[in-house]
């Protein structure tokens, strides 16, 4: 009877060994996140649209909840890539009076992270990927910073 559990046991152990060492996060993937992360706020604050698209995978989606003040009701409104470079090419994010780029990894897990990025007017959550072997914003949700909190 104990043969099998300490089969189970170790079978368990090595399973963990393996994913710990398949997942493991390098000090180049956390400046590499770091990096893009950077790319894409200070792309924005300094209208550098070569950054912001570095910075993006193509199919990137950024989205904010919001409450409609007619309806009261909840929305979603989102921008793609393509809006947040020409963004940047334009140069809005220029005008910004508080240019705040505090960037937190919160979780690499593979070829995945979690990124909070505290920015001076709101706060961006990223999912940051590896793709084609750079690390690129898949996702981003955001949330407008109350006044009293900038």
């Amino acid at each position: 009877m104990k043969k099998p559990i300490l089969l189970v046991v170790l079978a368990i152990l090595a399973t963990a060994a393996s994913t710990t060492t398949a997942v493991a996060q390098t000090s180049a993937d956390s400046a590499a996140i770091v990096a893009t992360s950077l790319d894409y706020i200070e792309g924005w604050y300094t209208g550098d649209p070569v950054r912001m698209e570095r910075a993006l995978h193509p199919d990137l989606a950024k989205r904010i909840v919001f409450t409609d003040k007619e309806t009261g009701q909840s929305k979603l409104g989102d921008m793609g890539a393509d809006q947040l470079v020409a963004g940047a090419e334009r140069g809005i994010g220029k005008n910004a009076p508080d240019k705040r780029a505090d960037v937190t990894i919160l979780d690499v897990y593979g070829n995945t992270a979690s990124v909070r990025v505290d920015a001076g007017g709101w706060v961006d959550y990223l999912h940051i990927a590896r793709w084609n072997n750079q690390w690129v914003i898949i996702n981003v949700l955001w949330e407008v910073r109350p006044e009293q909190d900038s």
